[in-house]
């Protein structure tokens, strides 16, 4: 699915987000495993998992084709910063919902650009029929986890020990989902 790209300018910062291109590809390779090695916000290491150019055309082609898929970029200056992706599935028993998640370089955290990238799938779910979203965050990540309430998300779960990070210690996730108005 496609949106149409909107203008931001927040805290001295202009930044654009829209759908995802396949010209993207190549720059989403790159920083997918530079956030990955950001923070332990993700799910993986940094270069774990790696997708390149060509995995990650096939993914945004699927994404702009399916009516339960939506991929979104943030761009400043040119550049992507940061991505959101909402993912369904054509399994009945699921399709009504998509499962969101959303990562931004931390050099340009602090300038609405997640909540941003959240709001807008929100819309889009809304608008598209989507019933429930899904997020999963670790449980630490308060400053995110606010954030989600106050975009009405709630606490469905807390999955105990879920990660193990290269320090050796465990951490919870948090199962949180929002259900449209």
């Amino acid at each position: 699915m496609m949106i149409v790209q909107q203008e931001y300018y927040i805290k001295g910062l202009s930044y654009s987000i829209r759908s995802a291109e396949e010209k993207d590809a190549e720059a989403l390779s790159s920083l997918r495993v530079q956030i990955d090695g950001e923070t332990e916000n993700m799910d993986r290491e940094e270069g774990e998992a790696y997708i390149d150019a060509t995995g990650f055309r096939r993914i945004i082609h699927l994404d702009t084709e399916k009516s339960r898929n939506l991929f979104l970029v943030a761009v400043v200056a040119g550049e992507v910063v940061g991505y959101s992706r909402c993912e369904g599935t054509v399994l009945k028993r699921f399709c009504h919902k998509v499962e969101f998640g959303v990562c931004v370089v931390r050099e340009f955290w602090g300038h609405g650009i997640g909540k941003n990238l959240l709001e807008k799938s929100i819309e889009w779910a809304d608008q598209t029929g989507v019933e429930k979203m899904t997020l999963n965050v670790l449980a630490f990540n308060e400053k995110a986890i606010e954030l989600y309430q106050k975009s009405g998300f709630e606490i469905e779960g807390i999955l105990k020990k879920d990660r193990r990070h290269t320090d050796g210690q465990y951490h919870d996730t948090i199962v949180m989902g929002r259900f449209r108005d």
